[in-house]
């Protein structure tokens, strides 16, 4: 369940050539508009697109045109919609783009219920302890029988604060009190907003919103975001706090008096707009199958990251991103856009420098790179019953964690045609001490017009030559 403000998002798209004559500003030609559903619209939308989940989304929807259109357009997702709202009207956030930036955005709020009348709560003022006096709530109707029946069947609930209300209402505030004790329940607020509910699993500002939420403006490095987390936590009534830092990644606190988690992420370029309900909507759904808020926190930056590397909301236009994990549905998008595919294969036990060095070189060559990694029976065969000394599922894990590799693929054969002619990738990368020697795959490989290449051997590491002398060393003690 997901429960918050929502708003009608808008991007009008073009390019821009010239200055208009009448002034130095841009015009902005051969444009397209695009609408989503914004706010926590946007945040159920994302969660809809998660194999395996039904959303309900609690809000506050107006009954006029742009209200008509989220709803079409939450329909069309797969999201159930409670609206609490019997009339109002429905903000809309109007985007003008171009080269992938935001040149201009313009907000037709009309005739809001529950506008927020005071500016950021500082350190001292309305919501920094707890109380909801600075939000005048909007005038919704009575809550209608689907919120709790949909409620006592949620496994998790995301609460999305956009300042306007539907989060002071007591009646709500109760209600989500009373499930915060069965159930894990993410809140993601605003600095106009109502503070989270009691038994809140975690909470999830981001550093703008912290710094506006405790008055404590700097330092704005990992430190600061840490301090401020801290004092959320001992103002809230939440287990976590953790503040998400944009492309630095996330700060995760869970007592004062303990170090806080550091979840780092890599710098990617894309439009933001919606990164953080990816952020929130992934810590629910993490949290709603029993794994800790640690675990939560790094699979919500990860997908937040990745996010913003697929363009942010343009990526809602494509299918849902179900069969990224798959490496053969991986391969053939890369191909039906014009990319190359790069595949290497071996079994990678004890990962080390020269593995890493030849995946590196391997990931330069094309698009994606994809691994076959030998199975643990495969590798036992082909090296020994005392191999591999990693097993499969960890030898995986490990290389999908690298930047450089895009999908593993296991395979139970001592060689890996099969993989190859279902993957059919452009180039197949071996180590440099292959040269000189034609590998078995390589007709296979050129039948559908893919080549073979190695690239330089990194000279004295050897899984093997390790093994030999841990084992050596071990029986001389």
């Amino acid at each position: 369940m997901v429960v918050g403000d929502v708003l009608l998002d808008r991007d009008i798209t073009g390019r821009v050539e010239r200055l208009s004559p009448e002034g130095p500003v841009p015009v902005v030609s051969g444009v397209r508009s695009s609408e989503r559903p914004g706010g926590a619209g946007m945040a159920a939308v994302l969660a809809a697109r998660e194999p395996g989940w039904r959303v309900t989304l609690v809000c506050g929807l107006g009954q006029d045109e742009p209200g008509a259109r989220v709803r079409a357009l939450l329909r069309k997702a797969g999201v159930e919609v409670v609206s609490l709202a019997p009339s109002g009207a429905t903000p809309l956030k109007t985007r003008v783009r171009a080269a992938d930036r935001t040149l201009l955005r313009f907000d037709a709020d009309g005739d809001v219920d529950g506008d927020v009348e005071n500016g950021p709560a500082d350190s001292e003022g309305p919501g920094a302890h707890g109380d909801t006096g600075s939000v005048t709530a909007p005038r919704h109707g009575p809550l209608p029988p689907e919120f709790q029946a949909r409620l006592a069947e949620a496994s998790a609930v995301l609460v999305c604060d956009y300042g306007r209300g539907i989060t002071a209402r007591e009646d709500v505030r109760r209600i989500l009190t009373e499930a915060a004790t069965s159930r894990p329940l993410v809140w993601d607020p605003h600095p106009q907003g109502a503070p989270p509910v009691p038994g809140t699993a975690l909470a999830v500002p981001n550093a703008d919103e912290a710094i506006a939420l405790t008055g404590c403006a700097s330092p704005r490095d990992l430190k600061g975001d840490a301090t401020r987390a801290v004092r959320l936590l001992a103002r809230w009534p939440v287990k976590q706090v953790a503040v998400t830092r944009g492309g630095d990644g996330a700060v995760l606190v869970s007592d004062p008096d303990s170090h806080p988690l550091v979840v780092p992420t890599r710098q990617v370029a894309g439009d933001t707009c919606g990164a953080g309900d990816r952020l929130a909507v992934t810590a629910a759904l993490v949290l709603g199958t029993g794994r800790l808020p640690s675990h939560a926190i790094a699979a919500a930056v990860d997908a937040a990251t990745r996010y913003v590397a697929s363009n942010g909301p343009a990526s809602l236009t494509a299918p849902p991103d179900t069969a990224t994990s798959d490496p053969r549905e991986l391969a053939a998008r890369v191909r039906e856009r014009g990319g190359r595919v790069v595949a290497a294969g071996g079994c990678f036990d004890l990962l080390h420098a020269g593995h890493l060095a030849l995946l590196e070189q391997a990931h330069r060559l094309g698009d994606i790179l994809l691994v076959c990694l030998n199975s643990d029976a495969s590798v036992r065969r082909l090296k020994g019953e005392s191999r591999p000394v990693v097993g499969e599922r960890e030898r995986a894990m490990l290389l999908r964690a690298l930047d450089c590799v895009d999908g593993v693929l296991v395979f139970d054969e001592d060689t890996p045609e099969r993989v190859l002619a279902e993957l059919r990738p452009d180039i197949w990368v071996k180590g440099g001490d292959y040269t000189g020697r034609r590998v078995p795959e390589a007709g296979l490989v050129e039948s559908w017009g893919g080549s073979v290449v190695t690239v330089p051997y990194l000279d004295g590491h050897s899984t093997t030559l390790r093994i030999d002398r841990l084992t050596g060393r071990a029986a001389a003690q």
